[in-house]
């Protein structure tokens, strides 16, 4: 696997964009990333609904504890395209940022890919 460095949303949209940009369920990924932000591995948490029950904190940091994950960055993509992240993206980015700052895991982005574009809380203001 090439080692791919992660500094911007766009690296993650042209990376990501192809396998998830056209799928009919939404799914969601954390990237984990080690301390000089190089993807170490994407963990697939749920597909369906995005939802608070589908995505928990304790999935998402289970998966990046066991990774030694230095930071992570939240992904899922939105079936109708539309890159627009509804109350409940934001309520789950929030509670994923405050369980990452417990943690010593930051969140350094949540990422929402659509059919020919996408949307990220970090530039957004939503995750500082």
């Amino acid at each position: 696997r090439d080692r791919l460095k992660i500094t911007e949303p766009e690296t993650v949209y042209k990376r990501y964009s192809p396998q998830l940009s056209h799928l009919k369920k939404e799914r969601f990924l954390i990237l984990v990333l080690n301390s000089a932000n190089i993807l170490m591995r994407d963990i697939q948490i749920s597909e369906g609904i995005l939802n608070a029950s589908l995505v928990h904190p304790r999935e998402v940091f289970k998966a990046a504890i066991l990774e030694t994950a230095a930071s992570i960055i939240l992904l899922h993509n939105h079936p109708s395209g539309e890159v627009k992240p509804s109350l409940e993206d934001e309520s789950i980015t929030q509670r994923m940022v405050e369980a990452g700052q417990l943690l010593n895991i930051p969140v350094l982005d949540h990422i929402i890919i659509g059919s020919r574009n996408f949307y990220n809380f970090r530039e957004a203001g939503l995750i500082t």
